[in-house]
């Protein structure tokens, strides 16, 4: 599990035994992020640049794209967990958010495109899935710290199957997806019982993040799944 510095006098209004205000600002900031990341969307389709930007994602060479995307998530998610200043773990998780949405606009492009109502099916599932996977975390209390290793190992295994994909031109399918939606399920679980037990109380905004990152990841693979079943 990683180290997060805590520094409770940056924020003097977290109080030592405010655990359940910093649950509450977590979640808030969670929605907050998922409103952000739909207005961003919604902006881009509306005002066509989504079609722009598909066409340029899907004719670029895609492990770049994808390696441009890790970076900044990393750097994100750094900044935000060991920064004292708000500020910046506003701007980690800002920027976080609006890379995810311009990762997700070639999939939801073509989704929009070849696989009507599959989007909306995708959300009502990844929702169904996230929050009833929160729900557990908090209704057992149980600290699923020890799932850090399985989400490592998981992690590495995914790289080398997308890697492994590209190079010898083999296709991930089906039985692809559904791994990483369970995947992305013990993702979900992982992070929910940090916020429960683990994160610093001054480290909303980096807890916030964290989780969205795993619903958006289930998000993306529920989507794929949807949209294979109605090709």
């Amino acid at each position: 599990m990683a180290n997060f510095p805590s520094n409770n006098a940056a924020f003097p209004g977290i109080r030592a035994d405010g655990r359940s205000a910093f649950i509450t600002r977590t979640y808030t900031h969670l929605v907050g992020g998922i409103l952000g990341f739909i207005l961003v969307e919604l902006a881009l389709f509306e005002s066509g640049l989504a079609g722009q930007i598909a066409q340029f994602m899907l004719g670029f060479n895609w492990f770049l794209i994808l390696g441009a995307f890790m970076l900044t998530g990393w750097l994100a998610s750094r900044t935000a967990q060991t920064s004292s200043s708000i500020g910046m773990q506003y701007f980690a998780y800002g920027a976080y958010v609006v890379a995810e949405a311009l990762i997700f606009v070639p999939l939801l492009y073509i989704a929009d495109a070849k696989a009507p109502g599959a989007i909306d099916s995708a959300t009502l599932v990844t929702a169904m899935g996230a929050g009833g996977l929160m729900f557990v975390a908090h209704r057992t209390r149980k600290d699923f710290s020890f799932l850090r290793a399985l989400l490592m190992w998981g992690g590495v295994l995914a790289l080398v199957a997308m890697i492994g994909g590209a190079i010898f031109g083999f296709q991930l399918g089906t039985w692809f997806s559904v791994a990483m939606i369970g995947f992305a399920g013990v993702a979900v679980l992982y992070d929910t019982s940090n916020i429960i037990h683990n994160y610093p109380e001054d480290r909303y905004v980096a807890a916030a993040m964290q989780l969205f990152a795993s619903i958006a990841l289930m998000f993306w693979y529920v989507l794929r799944l949807m949209m294979g079943n109605r090709n």
